[in-house]
């Protein structure tokens, strides 16, 4: 057993994970951009419309089956793609599902609140809680909680994937299991990996499993949430929780590339840039992005070109997480 597998060994899955997803070469955009430009299509994970949060919930998922939990509770934004895959996960292995929408974007019209994610959520069967504050992890992870007691109470199994930075981020290493992916697949290697960095963890996984298989290339977070100086801090806090949680660190505070070009005007809202980077793809590749994460991680791409940290004729490998419902809920501001 190697040191990846010896350090992934205890920690259990749920088996959603079964094939790699493509890697696929953009060959317009490549000319366009004068880059050799590839996409890791993590929109193709195999259950309820897929997207990088598959990877993470196939192990806390692997921990509620452990368990033996039969509901599993789980906290975000109103259009969050992972509490939409949590209740997809959880009506895939039978268990129920309580999913908690925060209110992160004011302003949103009725669209916002009852298309894309919050459709695909009712759809699913799933309870729908509402957490009137959109920056308080802590709070929301409490009111969780609570209904988890209510539930134990009525006899149920209940299974908190929690939010806030107090907890082991098991869904990292989902992530760690994509980074030794990519590099099965692409025997070249990139010069450069470009992925939506928000709660983190598939920034920090991508990263850990990355360099624990030797790759030393940048991996550049693009802000979707916060400001380029709370994002480093937030990954250097979850590299700490994932040293704690293997037993030893993968990477240090060096590894941490942060870049928030295209964050404004800020999380759920979409600027220029994003649109311009949703354009492209659609228009030159025939892929979709999302306005939250993957057009402003793409936007990415462009922003680190322009700026000469990324430099013409490149290998990019550029993490599309998916997150194509919401593009229904933002059909007011794409039409606009």
């Amino acid at each position: 057993m190697d040191r990846f597998d010896r350090l992934l060994a205890p920690f259990p899955q749920a088996g959603f994970m079964p094939a790699p997803t493509p890697l696929e070469r953009l060959d317009r955009l490549s000319e366009l951009y004068d880059l050799d430009l590839w996409v890791k299509r993590d929109d193709l994970t195999r259950i309820g419309f897929g997207g990088n949060k598959i990877r993470q919930l196939d192990y806390y998922f692997g921990a509620a089956l452990a368990e033996g939990a039969d509901v599993a509770l789980i906290t975000g934004a109103v259009q969050s793609n992972y509490v939409r895959s949590a209740a997809a996960c959880a009506a895939r292995l039978g268990m129920g599902a309580v999913v908690q929408l925060e209110d992160r974007v004011p302003g949103k019209g009725a669209l916002y609140h009852s298309s894309g994610n919050v459709l695909l959520d009712k759809l699913l069967g799933a309870e729908i809680l509402h957490y009137p504050e959109g920056e308080d992890e802590a709070g929301a992870d409490r009111a969780l909680h609570a209904r988890a007691e209510e539930l134990r109470a009525e006899g149920r199994k209940p299974f908190v994937i929690p939010l806030g930075l107090e907890n082991p981020p098991k869904g990292a290493l989902g992530y760690m299991q994509c980074g030794r992916e990519i590099l099965a697949q692409d025997a070249a290697g990139f010069d450069h990996y470009v992925v939506a960095s928000g709660s983190g963890a598939t920034h920090t996984g991508l990263l850990a499993g990355l360099r624990l298989c030797g790759a030393s290339a940048p991996v550049h977070g693009i802000c979707v949430r916060r400001d380029a100086e709370a994002q480093r801090a937030r990954i250097g806090r979850l590299a700490e929780l994932l040293a704690e949680l293997l037993g030893e660190a993968v990477f240090g505070a060096a590894d941490i590339d942060i870049w928030d070009g295209a964050l404004a005007p800020g999380y759920g809202r979409m600027g220029e840039t994003t649109r311009r980077a949703l354009d492209q793809m659609a228009r030159y590749e025939g892929l979709f992005l999302d306005p939250v994460y993957t057009a402003k991680s793409f936007a990415g791409v462009e922003g680190l070109l322009q700026e000469g940290v990324i430099q013409p004729g490149a290998r990019v490998c550029f993490i599309h997480s998916g997150g194509l419902p919401a593009l229904f809920a933002y059909g007011e501001d794409l039409l606009a």
